[in-house]
């Protein structure tokens, strides 16, 4: 390889990414997010899987960065399925594997979600699930699209 002073860009690899169905009812909750991959769309809490974390350690981790709820305490999470997202249109190009899971809240638990990373959400809402926001994060806009439905039988 050529060394002509420029640093190589490093090279474009799959991230793993784990987000959580947080339901409550027929809710579901979403927030709007703040980054250069789908800026101004509603997407589910989640993010980086981190080394040697498992899928649920990362959610109840996630959850808790983004929105200050406890999800791991007393609470299941459980694995829903996963999804392969080449994401070529966005302004920053990349390829996520997503995770997707499931956790309930307790309609009459204390708890409040507050919006603990202002940089990176406008805000955390529930939404019922068959009035959903638009528009919706690539990965979960195709879920819905495909007659996903999160909620347990």
């Amino acid at each position: 390889m050529a060394n002509n002073g420029e640093e190589a860009s490093p090279p474009q690899v799959p991230r793993v990414a784990v987000v959580v169905f947080l339901l409550k009812g027929r809710s579901v909750l979403l927030g709007r997010r703040r980054s250069s991959v789908g800026h101004s769309a509603f997407a589910l809490p989640g993010g980086h899987l981190e080394f040697g974390e498992s899928f649920e350690e990362c959610a109840v981790r996630e959850v808790r960065e983004e929105t200050a709820l406890e999800i791991g305490k007393g609470g299941k999470v459980e694995f829903l399925t996963v999804t392969n997202n080449v994401m070529l249109s966005e302004p920053k190009k990349c390829h996520y594997v997503t995770i997707f899971m499931r956790a309930l809240v307790d309609e009459g638990g204390e708890q409040v979600v507050q919006n603990a990373e202002p940089e990176k959400c406008d805000g955390w809402d529930w939404y019922e699930w068959d009035q959903l926001p638009h528009p919706l994060f690539g990965p979960l806009d195709k879920m819905v699209k495909a007659g996903f439905d999160p909620f347990p039988l």
